[in-house]
């Protein structure tokens, strides 16, 4: 079995952003394809295109929950509430590690911009960004959620 953790750590650590890291590491789970994974993610890193929103590690849990647990027919109000219940849970579980699933508030403290210019992952960078902490805690939970409750196969 894949360490979905320390497999998203690496990602980030090789350059991917945050989203990437946690939605490729979990190609193995929802079958899809890593290069079309990244695409897919891109947008999201830094708090949504570096809008520092929604961290986009957050948004990964819910887009592979998506895949894995939403039906495509949410026009049911009760299938439509459970899944939304899923996604709340999931960022509860992330706020409790983390006490918010908002990217500027995760880095305050932290010199930070929301200019569209990613800043260069040099040595420095790794040393001071919390990020691959949330990269971490997202995939754990992620892994623990699917565990503790397994999709059924569409």
């Amino acid at each position: 079995m894949i360490d979905h953790s320390e497999k998203a750590a690496g990602l980030f650590m090789e350059g991917c952003n945050c989203a990437q890291s946690v939605f490729t590491a979990f190609c193995d789970v929802t079958g899809m394809d890593e290069a079309l994974a990244k695409r897919l993610s891109s947008s999201f890193g830094g708090g949504m295109g570096r809008m520092r929103e929604v961290c986009g590690t957050c948004t990964s849990m819910f887009i592979v929950a998506g895949l894995l647990y939403g039906e495509g027919t949410e026009t049911d109000h009760a299938i439509k509430t459970e899944h939304y219940k899923r996604i709340q849970h999931l960022a509860e579980e992330f706020r409790k590690a983390h006490d918010t699933i908002i990217c500027r508030d995760l880095l305050k403290g932290l010199e930070v911009t929301s200019t569209p210019t990613p800043e260069l992952r040099t040595e420095q960078y790794y040393k001071v960004r919390p990020c691959v902490r949330f990269v971490r805690t997202a995939a754990q939970i992620l892994d623990r959620y699917i565990a503790e409750n397994p999709p059924e196969v569409h």
